[in-house]
């Protein structure tokens, strides 16, 4: 099969003009950004802002390998799948970290068969959405100590700042330094804190906000830290809200691309799920569903990562919860979950184990693991997909195997997904699944049924998350998070919804744990007020904000010819 990139390079894309069209959107209703991408504009988003006829469609994961097990590729190749069975269909995926890019993943655009154009530029700058919100999150940085070092009239205590600068780049140095060094005229000397910019509050408030004015309102409620009499101090009190909402102008509006066989698909905002809320944004949800019958929007890692933010987050922001919730497996996760590894959770098996024949190790990961996942998601009173994302190193047995345990676990559909080397044509079997879940969940009335009410407490909130989706027995708020809670009820955020940020690789805080872990206690080691997204973010175990590069990063097998072609890792 050819590469990734020799795939994309002798593809034939459409006009994103034509791509446009497909949707109901004229030449006036996009601003194109280069060859073969376009933003859709303010005007054609309040045209359509009402009308929401599509369904949901989520596609999420079992708690994944180092590799990742094609999530985008399915959610790709899904909407693929469903415009080959003459459906009205599009994708709506977030936007690619340059973290992970030149970290582990080498890219984020999907693969083989079931990618998104042009994947050179989209997981490199794109249209520079990621780094608007890495300028305005440090314009903040910046005015914060601006005021510091004028005098600091509203009496901020530098001891008691909480907000960090931002880098979209793996970079473990940056996790705690020092800055204003060499006097007085070199800035307010201080302790600091860099986030990847994926973890930026920014970057959930762009995925979560509604409009321009809801984008703007967001921006002025962050808190940034307190003053001396123990008092929040607001991003709006020191008058960055408004040169931080300019600067998300052209962010705001989500980016039309196609897949590779000339249907749409939406690329908008781009939050981790392990320590962010890993989802794409809702205004590229809400203009998706104004345009086609069925929507197919990821979250980020396992389900009970994305998928869970999805329904208490971005649901609960958006008002818009699935019709479908599709469970991305694969024979080598599970293999992983069932001890078929000599490598444990986080760490990669070596080739010799994913292509030897283990079916009681994926018998063993399934039985545990996907169920689950699987008994997790249909919780929420909505149907439940599981679909196997066939590799070639699988042997029919342990695929049938997988499905075999799938349909025992009870999942609504249990299918084979082979998007990856046959693009729409290997989706149909999933796609016709989807479409008989959606419709009868319509039927059904569309019920649905979060974990919890919004006014529920935070404590309450991250008790019920853990121990109903996680299988902890209880939680143990350490020093730092019950003083951070002690302060967040204290400034009245007591009953904002919970972002849990731990490792993606197990269903508990420690990444070795396999399959489905119970009866431990998760530990919060702090809490992270987000006022102006909406939430605050349990830190949980050892789990840190601004990852480090492995020991090979992808960059190192990236280059470019003389003519700047692109060369390395996609190849």
């Amino acid at each position: 099969m050819p590469s990734d990139l020799e795939i994309v390079r002798n593809a034939t894309p459409l006009p994103i003009e034509e791509v446009a069209w497909k949707l109901g959107l004229g030449v006036e209703d996009i601003s194109l950004k280069g060859n073969g991408i376009a933003k859709v504009t303010w005007e054609a988003l309040k045209a359509r802002r009402e009308n929401t006829r599509g369904v949901l469609v989520l596609v999420t994961s079992v708690n994944p390998t180092p590799f990742g097990e094609g999530k985008t590729v399915t959610t790709i190749g899904l909407s693929q799948g469903l415009n080959r069975i003459g459906k009205n269909a599009v994708c709506v995926i977030r936007e690619p970290s340059m973290g992970p890019v030149f970290g582990i993943k080498g890219g984020a655009a999907g693969g083989g068969y079931s990618q998104v154009l042009p994947m050179e530029q989209i997981n490199l700058h794109f249209t520079g959405d990621i780094h608007a919100v890495s300028a305005a999150h440090n314009l903040c940085s910046a005015l914060l100590d601006n005021h510091l070092h004028q005098g600091n009239k509203l009496d901020i205590d530098p001891s008691r700042v909480i907000w960090p600068r931002v880098i979209d780049m793996n970079d473990r140095s940056l996790r705690y330094s020092a800055i204003g060094l060499g006097g007085a005229l070199n800035g307010f000397a201080r302790e600091e804190r860099f986030d990847i910019t994926a973890a930026s509050e920014v970057m959930a408030i762009l995925a979560l906000a509604s409009d321009y004015k809801d984008l703007r309102q967001r921006l002025g409620q962050i808190v940034i830290g307190q003053n001396r009499s123990g008092n929040p101090v607001k991003v709006e009190d020191i008058g960055a809200a408004g040169p931080m909402s300019l600067l998300l102008r052209d962010a705001l509006l989500p980016n039309l691309v196609q897949t590779l066989e000339g249907d749409p698909a939406f690329i908008h905002a781009g939050p981790f799920a392990n320590i962010a809320h890993g989802n794409s944004s809702i205004i590229a949800d809400r203009l998706a569903l104004s345009t086609s019958d069925y929507v197919v929007t990821e979250a980020g890692f396992g389900s009970d990562m994305g998928a869970e933010k999805a329904i208490h987050i971005k649901t609960a922001a958006s008002g818009i919860p699935p019709d479908c919730i599709v469970i991305n497996a694969t024979v080598r996760s599970m293999k992983l979950h069932g001890g078929g590894f000599s490598s444990s959770g986080g760490q990669r098996p070596s080739p010799d184990e994913i292509t030897k024949e283990n079916v009681a190790a994926v018998t063993a990961g399934s039985m545990t693991n996907l169920a689950r996942h699987i008994s997790n998601m249909k919780r929420f009173g909505i149907p439940v997909i599981v679909s196997v994302n066939r590799f070639s190193t699988d042997t029919e047995a342990e695929v049938q195997e997988l499905l075999h345990c799938a349909r025992e676990c009870e999942a609504d559909y249990a299918v084979v997904f082979d998007g990856h080397q046959r693009g729409g044509a290997g989706a149909a079997e999933l796609a016709n699944a989807v479409s008989a879940a959606c419709q009868d969940h319509l039927a059904n009335g569309r019920p649905f049924e979060p974990l919890f009410e919004n006014k529920m407490g935070i404590v309450e909130k991250m008790l019920k998350i853990a121990t109903m989706v996680y299988g902890a027995d209880s939680i143990d708020l350490q020093k730092q998070a019950e003083r951070d809670l002690k302060l967040i009820k204290k400034w009245k955020y007591g009953e904002l919804a919970v972002c849990m940020a731990k490792t993606q690789y197990s269903f508990s805080h420690v990444a070795h744990e396999l399959g489905a872990p119970s009866g431990f206690t998760l530990p919060i080691r702090e809490l992270r007020l987000n006022a102006g997204a909406g939430f605050v973010v349990a830190v949980c175990g050892s789990i840190m904000t601004m990852p480090g590069l492995p020991k090979k990063p992808a960059a190192m097998e990236m280059d470019m010819d003389e003519d700047g072609n692109f060369t390395g890792a996609f190849s």
